[in-house]
């Protein structure tokens, strides 16, 4: 169980980190998707300080948890973002960032499931 935990986390953070070259580059696919959706450029940084942010976190074991709620949270959009107005072909890339955005969601989704509990000690205490 610990080896597909780290399998999980390693794979969620490096396709996290390895699309953040794209965004903070400004490559020309990258601002076709965040004009597209009417946020660029503000998105696109936004969105790759999110998605930093969730690699950094599932990468320190003590914050796998939250970098999961990250993860599974910034997807979301991504994924909405393709079912939507982007398609899930974007600019003939055959679904590529479709299936890496899925990839994640399902990685983030399964440890932060597994680590629920620990989830619930970040939130505040209820009265």
């Amino acid at each position: 169980m610990k080896t597909i935990d780290w399998i999980l986390r390693i794979v969620s953070a490096v396709i996290l980190l390895q699309t953040l070259f794209f965004k903070f580059t400004g490559a020309p696919e990258s601002i076709y998707i965040f004009e597209t959706l009417g946020v660029e450029p503000a998105g696109r940084y936004l969105a790759g300080i999110a998605e930093l942010a969730a690699a950094i976190l599932l990468l320190l074991p003590r914050t796998v948890p939250v970098g999961a709620f990250v993860g599974v949270i910034v997807m979301a959009g991504a994924l909405f973002a393709h079912l939507g107005p982007l398609g899930i072909d974007v600019q003939g890339d055959g679904g590529l960032l479709f299936g890496l955005a899925c990839t994640v969601m399902g990685c983030c989704a399964v440890l932060l499931r597994w680590r629920w509990q620990q989830f619930k000690s970040f939130l505040p205490a209820r009265r």
